[in-house]
């Protein structure tokens, strides 16, 4: 979002520096400082009937015209800063108004709230001050827009879609999957960020090769976090992923509560298109907080009984705590194969979750080289485990390609038919009712499922008309 500013400063050496300062600001548009109270009231007059014709701020044309942001130096005359301030907030109210004063104690700050203000900014003036005050007053004049008319784009707020990753228990792939889904998203040209909050052990870094010092650590104990604070925690990495990384000393990690975490979060949606978490699976205050913020919350588990079980413990405790519905909660299945006795839908029982239709096979061979080298973006796109993310990816929208979701097995995708129930089909018989169609083929329906895998040719105790915890037609089928 582009910020334009018109400051009000009487004094020219302090308006040539608030000018080098604002002109540093990313995405902001500082017009020429006006040097008095009467000035700016004019000026706002002339932007705001640009608009429809009347000095009024209240058309939605009139209030796109507007500045975003208003700075107010102290010592402008002839009017005090407080009434200027108040008079900018009475005839125009979707102006944000930064005060720059050299006294910033608790009573002029009440005074310049009940005044109008969005913030008060301290002398002498220093960047990331500066840059927190304006970009957070914009902020607020874009939500004011938005509910008196103005355009959507301004809308403010956290405009990227988040997606946490939490495994039922250690070493069920979980950091695998958030890599691979951001580098997903990442490939399919949205911006994305990847946020280690396994705060005392995390390896996203050893994952992709990273060596950088900053954390996530850095961003805790800082109240507003401005674009060039965010820019300096967030590593840019050559896949062009923005990493926030957990950081190496784990006792650290307790410095980030679930204030911080809700803070650095919003911040990161303000400016990614994605946000993928990776929230290991040990429950803290900061993965708690950013389980219950997100659109989606993945929970990742292995089908076998010990994570099954803590799959379903995980689910419990977000209920007990109130920080998730078993139903809002989306389980992925990894390491899936035909011949195990825990299928999907028994998953999705124990849990009372909804299990993602997508499951990921157990192929940890194709993974190794990769995994040992740490450099999982190396990983081959021909690996079945790579392109049953990428489907999951898309079955979760984080890339946006219907055509690709349609050829790499989504639910809507045409069903194979096993070479049994074309005979029975030509015959003219009825299917049977243990005969289900097969899931879609391709390289993201599983572990090579359908009638053209490398398990075609098996039958399980279904087939042969016994029952059986799933059909070896369709073994992902959740009938």
């Amino acid at each position: 979002m582009t910020i334009r500013i018109l400051s009000a400063i009487g004094d020219p050496d302090a308006a040539r520096v608030v000018s080098s300062l604002l002109h540093q600001l990313p995405d902001a548009e500082p017009a020429p400082a006006v040097a008095d109270s009467a000035a700016l009231l004019d000026a706002l007059a002339r932007a705001a009937a640009q608009g429809d014709g009347t000095p009024s701020a209240g058309g939605p044309s009139a209030v796109e015209a507007l500045p975003e942001v208003v700075v107010v130096h102290e010592r402008i005359g002839p009017a005090p800063a407080l009434e200027l301030i108040r008079e900018v907030a009475l005839r125009f109210p979707a102006v944000g108004v930064v005060l720059i004063t050299a006294d910033a104690g608790p009573a002029l700050f009440s005074a310049a709230m009940d005044a109008g203000a969005r913030g008060v900014v301290g002398l002498p003036l220093g960047y990331e001050e500066l840059a927190a005050r304006v970009q957070a007053a914009a902020q607020w004049a874009a939500g004011v827009r938005v509910h008196l008319g103005g355009s959507a784009e301004a809308a403010p707020g956290p405009a990227g879609t988040l997606v946490t990753v939490t495994g039922a228990k250690g070493g069920v792939g979980t950091t695998v999957t958030a890599v691979q889904l951001a580098l997903a998203a990442r490939a399919a040209g949205r911006s994305v960020a990847l946020v280690d909050l396994d705060l005392q052990s995390g390896d996203v870094a050893s994952y992709l090769d990273v060596q950088f010092r900053r954390s996530v650590v850095d961003l805790a104990g800082i109240q507003d976090i401005s674009v060039r604070v965010l820019q300096d925690a967030v590593h840019d990495h050559p896949t062009g992923l923005g990493l926030l990384l957990a950081p190496e000393e784990g006792e650290r990690g307790e410095e980030v509560d679930d204030r911080a975490a809700r803070q650095i979060l919003g911040a990161l949606r303000s400016r990614y298109e994605v946000v993928l978490v990776d929230c290991g699976s040990q429950m803290q205050s900061a993965n708690a907080a950013a389980v219950e913020l997100a659109e989606t919350a993945l929970l990742v588990t292995t089908p076998d009984v010990v994570a099954v079980r803590a799959a379903k413990r995980q689910v419990r405790l977000w209920d007990r705590l109130q920080i998730r519905k078993a139903e809002d909660t989306t389980t992925v299945v990894n390491r899936l194969t035909r011949n195990t006795e825990i299928q999907p839908p028994l998953v999705a029982k124990a849990t009372g979750t909804q299990v993602a239709r997508t499951h990921v096979p157990a192929a940890f061979k194709e993974l190794q080289p990769c995994v040992d080298a740490g450099r999982l973006q190396d990983l081959d796109n021909r690996s079945t485990v790579k392109q049953a993310l990428c489907a999951l990816a898309a079955e979760l929208a984080l890339v946006e390609s219907p055509a690709a979701r349609q050829g790499r097995g989504s639910h809507r995708a045409r069903p194979t038919l096993t070479g049994r129930k074309r005979k029975a089909i030509a015959a003219g018989a009825a299917p049977g009712p243990g005969t289900i169609p097969g899931p879609a083929s391709g390289p993201a329906s599983g572990s090579g499922s359908g009638s053209g895998g490398r398990f075609a040719g098996r039958r399980g105790p279904a087939a042969r008309g016994g029952t059986g915890p799933f059909d070896p037609a369709g073994p992902y089928e959740e009938g």
